[in-house]
């Protein structure tokens, strides 16, 4: 037997209050990632929604983004599609970061050392995934980038060499890096450049850490 929806359901979808583009974008991602999922199970509108005891047309609203189901509705839905609610949240893209800077666009920022010499272009805004940030940088280094500083900092450090040569310590370390070659290091070591091997040099820098959560 189809239970139709609750008074609350209805309530919601003939609601006149004006609904923001985040609350479309969520209702819009909710009602794909529930066609999705009945799709995948080769269930229709009326087998899904006789399951979740909704009626059909409530379920179409629903995946067409027209509503905003409760809670009560997306546990049904998760008990029928055997999936926990926090699945129908998975296409909200709001929660996905992204960061697009075009060729010579970048950032210029001051970091310690610039005055040394050395050019660092924020190739992007930090971007966060919970408590982990993370922080791509293109540095240019002259002959102008003496004498060199030491580094420590929180967190991990990739380097990439675009062109040139250096010869990089980390720690008691030293490394001399070429084009097309890479180091992965923990950062809280000391770390920099020794000396600059051939001209011009660039490299990208991504440097990742976490922050304290109050």
């Amino acid at each position: 037997m189809i239970v139709q929806e609750n008074v609350a359901e209805r309530g919601s979808s003939l609601s006149q209050a004006p609904r923001s583009n985040e609350e479309r974008a969520l209702e819009a991602a909710i009602g794909k990632q529930v066609r999705a999922m009945r799709l995948e199970r080769a269930l229709t509108t009326t087998a899904l929604a006789e399951q979740a005891g909704l009626s059909p047309s409530m379920l179409s609203r629903i995946e067409g983004g027209t509503t905003a189901p409760s809670l009560s509705t997306l546990h049904a839905l998760g008990v029928a599609l055997s999936v926990p609610i926090s699945h129908f949240f998975q296409r909200f893209e709001r929660a996905w970061q992204v960061s697009h800077v075009q060729a010579g666009k970048g950032l210029t920022v001051e970091r310690r050392g610039t005055k040394a010499g050395h050019g660092y272009s924020l190739l992007g805004h930090p971007v966060s995934g919970g408590d982990l940030h993370v922080e791509p940088f293109l540095i240019t280094m002259t002959e102008d980038s003496e004498p060199f500083p030491v580094f420590q900092h929180a967190g991990t450090e990739f380097l990439y060499i675009l062109s040139g040569e250096i010869l990089y310590r980390h720690g008691d370390r030293e490394f001399l890096l070429k084009r097309g070659d890479s180091l992965f290091f923990e950062a809280s070591a000391p770390h920099g450049p020794l000396e600059l091997k051939r001209l011009p040099l660039r490299f990208l820098s991504l440097i990742a850490y976490r922050t304290e959560t109050p």
